[in-house]
């Protein structure tokens, strides 16, 4: 009965054994959401039974809208011709560090489209630019990378290598949607594919950088394709460790192609993100996704396995793009965190600890 494979597996990860593919599918059909939360919940504590809930005062500056991909779960890009096309000039840059720090913040996380005209030497003068600031440059998510590599004729490595050399601090794990090429070439097939982000992660990390993994769900995906990209990510994670966090988040429909789909309510959200925390077993971390779920279920994702509240998210434009625009400062990250009955604890984007 599966009723007992249930309690087998429940068994299992509060032991803390590894569960399988085919047991993750098990849990995935057939146990209830409480049990999920109990059982990521478990998890969590052994892992963090301090109690804090960490979060990270940062913001997301996308410095080009213009992009060549389009793809089909995107609102925010525009098409090269589109006129109201932007590209941020380094005084905007500059304005909006200094904002910013002068709110505490850590950490820029810098994202873009991926524009058919700029060379590498733009985004390394970038970065030398930024880093002349001070700020810790959270940046370029792997599609981003292999776009350079290819406008720029040279290996992914050595792009790798370029972007270090002129201040990259760490990768956000943008651009992985689902990692599986079935649902990439029907969502975004001018983007890498799936083994070409895990490739550059892995590169990162044998480089020296720390990166972050996400997911963004809900779309034309299987159960089944969301294994294989925890799958993916874990196996990673087995050779390199250069992963401080994970990152599921569900999609948005509103505004774009793909807007006919149903967007997956808390429920679904709140289970994908246990069965993420019982599964990736070897990562530390996993942050709820106030920036789609709202403050209230992410305060519920603090006992379905998450134990990072996120970032404060200054700005925040993409998602904004599809129609939600949620926005919590410090302080009520803060209070949320604490009425959820956690301490909060300021962190830096390796999770050290930032002394109040």
């Amino acid at each position: 009965m599966s009723t007992d494979r249930i309690e087998t597996i429940i068994a299992k990860v509060e032991a803390g054994t590894r569960i399988t593919d085919d047991e993750f599918l098990l849990l995935e059909k057939e146990a209830d959401i409480h049990q999920l939360g109990f059982l990521a919940n478990s998890v969590r504590q052994r892992l963090h039974p301090e109690k804090h809930v960490t979060y990270v005062i940062d913001r997301n500056i996308n410095y080009t809208d213009i992009c060549i991909s389009a793809c089909k779960f995107c609102a925010f890009f525009k098409a090269p011709e589109d006129k109201s096309g932007y590209l941020l000039s380094q005084q905007e840059l500059a304005d909006k560090i200094r904002e910013t720090q002068e709110l505490g913040g850590t950490q820029i996380l810098l994202q873009g489209g991926l524009h058919p005209d700029l060379p590498l030497e733009y985004y390394e003068d970038m970065l030398r630019f930024m880093k002349s600031t001070g700020i810790h440059v959270h940046g370029f998510s792997p599609p981003e990378v292999c776009h350079f590599a290819e406008i720029s004729k040279l290996s992914m490595p050595e792009v790798l290598r370029r972007l270090i050399d002129a201040g990259l601090d760490s990768i956000p794990g943008g651009g992985a949607e689902i990692l599986n090429d079935r649902v990439r070439q029907l969502t975004a097939p001018r983007k890498c594919s799936a083994d070409e982000w895990i490739a550059v992660m892995e590169e990162a990390h044998n480089q020296g950088l720390r990166t972050t993994a996400t997911m963004m769900f809900g779309h034309v995906e299987t159960p089944e394709e969301r294994l294989e990209h925890l799958r993916r990510l874990r196996e990673l994670q087995d050779r390199t460790g250069g992963f401080t966090a994970f990152i599921p988040w569900t999609f948005q429909p509103d505004n774009t192609v793909l807007d006919n789909i149903t967007k997956v309510g808390a429920d679904g959200y709140l289970k994908m993100l246990a069965l993420s925390r019982v599964y990736l077993d070897n990562f530390s971390s996993v942050q709820a996704s106030w920036v789609t779920q709202g403050p209230k279920i992410a305060q519920l994702s603090l006992y379905f396995g998450a134990n990072d509240f996120g970032s404060t998210m200054i700005e925040e434009n993409v998602v904004a793009a599809a129609g939600v625009s949620f926005r919590l400062s410090e302080q009520e990250i803060r209070r949320l965190v604490t009425d959820a009955g956690f301490t909060p604890m300021q962190r830096r984007m390796d999770y050290s600890l930032v002394e109040k």
